[in-house]
């Protein structure tokens, strides 16, 4: 199987640049010999750590062969699913949660409360990338109920009951990762390492089943992916933008919303500090709010959108656009050139030598920009928000670098960074003071006393509803906040629609806004894709 699928997209490739008529008829072979219940998808890269839920398989999308105690419907409201019902005790410390009676794994073994207890143990143990730190015990209270104790009252807990993927306690082994045992929709049939993954319908599947019997899924770079989809080997691909304006014949674009944002991460504090690694910290120009302020204001988001997106995306105004808990009034009027000067000029930054650049005291308006050497799409905008930028006066200097190297810069650089996730403590992670230098998290040692106490109210609140309210005043309060009008420790510049090429009689039914691109977002809803007559 595996050397068929090889040597078809190989011969493929060699014979692309025959006619359409030719590519037509080599589709109409295709499709004689594949059943009308299979895809072949290229979708995105290999999960080369696997699929185990308790080491972070799935927080992007579905978990595709497990599932999980609740989700999050269409509109982002969360609903059951292996649950019947859960509710939070008054203190906010005890989660208590009932599971369906009528659920079995893929051997056929059923799902228990000690499933669950055993998969939240293993993911707290698991010392990935997972925190669950806030938990405490699970307790099993019967057979049909399971209670969650938490060290202290954490609203964003119930992402974790939504994303993590119940794993088999009687088959739940060292090589779990590369042969699941779960409850969601698919099992796992056949890995090819680096080259295809093979999955068929799980008959125990105790929800809608898939109108998919089987599913191809591709490992496939960009290039390659859009070629598969040209030559009609394949009934998916996930493209970037700069291949959307050519025409696939037997194929349309598919644009999905997303939070995917990109965004410059601005050092906030001045130079001077190291990290225990010895990684200088801070810098004398970012750290001016002025200088951060005009820059979010000189950019033209809509023009990053249609020049570098092709169009296809949105501009991006905080690190949560359009979700539940973000707050509208962070939108801004940008491309404000003349009001941008104004306020550098108030703020003391001027041209005394004629030489084109901004200074303030001693201090030359100048920093550099980071961006990972291998996306191309970080490295057009980094380029062209330069330009913008240049135009204040302020000089940045653009820099490629392998993440390893961005690593050890980040603290004392603004980078071009992204994020965008269906959990809120992304907000937390990003902004925190108690994260400042933490990992990737808030590496340009942001802090703000009055957002980090609506941060602490929104992590402590009891629900996601009322969490709510505190991340949107940590975004904005009307005086202070994480947004361009308060602090600005970022410049956020666009939200990146998702695009993907799709078989014309495909139908992948009601998407909802997705999340940053680990994983395979797209297959959350795949229960719902069937052909068309």
């Amino acid at each position: 199987m595996k050397g068929l699928v090889i040597f078809s997209f190989v011969l493929t490739l060699l014979l692309s640049a025959c006619s359409e008529q030719e590519n037509e008829g080599a589709g109409q072979e295709m499709d004689s010999v594949k059943s009308n219940k299979e895809l072949t998808l290229a979708i995105g890269p290999e999960p080369e750590a696997g699929f185990d839920p308790t080491t972070g398989w799935g927080r992007y999308g579905s978990p595709l062969f497990q599932s999980t105690l609740l989700k999050r419907d269409q509109d982002l409201e969360i609903v059951n699913d292996l649950a019947a019902n859960y509710e939070v005790s008054e203190d906010g410390l005890t989660w208590t949660v009932t599971i369906r009676n009528d659920v079995r794994f893929s051997d056929g073994e059923p799902l228990t409360t000690e499933d669950v207890q055993f998969t939240f143990e293993t993911a707290k143990s698991s010392g990935s990338v997972l925190d669950l730190t806030i938990l405490d015990q699970v307790e099993v209270v019967d057979e049909h109920t399971v209670e969650f104790h938490l060290h202290s009252p954490q609203s964003t807990f119930v992402h974790s009951l939504i994303t993590m993927g119940i794993v088999p306690k009687h088959d739940y082994h060292e090589g779990y990762a590369q042969n699941p045992v779960g409850s969601g929709p698919y099992k796992l049939i056949q890995w090819d390492k680096g080259q295809q993954l093979i999955v068929e319908v799980n008959d125990e599947y105790y929800d809608t089943k898939p109108f998919f019997e089987k599913i191809t899924f591709l490992f496939l770079n960009e290039d390659a992916a859009f070629g598969a989809a040209r030559s009609n080997q394949v009934d998916m691909a996930f493209i970037p933008a700069s291949f959307s304006l050519q025409e696939v014949p037997g194929m349309r674009l598919e644009e999905i919303p997303s939070v995917d944002n990109r965004g410059i991460m601005f050092p906030y504090v001045q130079a001077g500090e190291k990290t225990d690694e010895g990684y200088p910290i801070g810098n004398d120009v970012t750290s001016d709010v002025a200088i951060r302020q005009a820059i979010n204001l000189v950019i033209n988001r809509q023009a990053l959108v249609d020049g570098v997106l092709e169009g296809y995306g949105t501009p991006a105004y905080s690190v949560a656009d359009q979700l539940p808990w973000w707050n509208a009034e962070t939108v801004f009027s940008d491309n404000e050139l003349k009001k941008a000067k104004a306020l550098l000029f108030e703020a003391g930054w001027q041209d005394h030598n004629g030489d084109g650049m901004l200074e303030k005291d001693t201090v030359k308006a100048e920093f550099t920009l980071l961006y990972p050497s291998s996306d191309v799409t970080r490295q057009s905008l980094a380029i062209t928000v330069a330009d913008m930028i240049q135009s204040l006066g302020i000089h940045v200097n653009v820099e490629g670098k392998s993440w390893d190297e961005i690593e050890k810069l980040m603290h004392s650089n603004a980078v071009l960074m992204g994020w965008g996730s269906h959990d809120p403590i992304e907000m937390y992670h990003v902004y925190s003071g108690f994260n400042a230098g933490v990992d990737w998290f808030n590496p340009g040692y942001y802090h703000n006393p009055v957002v980090e106490q609506y941060l602490e109210q929104a992590l402590q609140a009891h629900t996601e509803d009322e969490a709510i309210e505190y991340w949107k005043l940590a975004q904005w309060d009307g005086e202070t906040g994480i947004s361009a009008n308060g602090d600005a420790p970022w410049a956020w510049l666009v939200n990146m629609s998702h695009l993907y090429l799709v078989a014309d009689k495909l139908d992948i039914g009601k998407q909802k806004i997705q999340p940053h691109t680990h994983g395979w977002p797209i297959t959350d809803n795949i229960v719902e894709w069937k052909w068309t007559e």
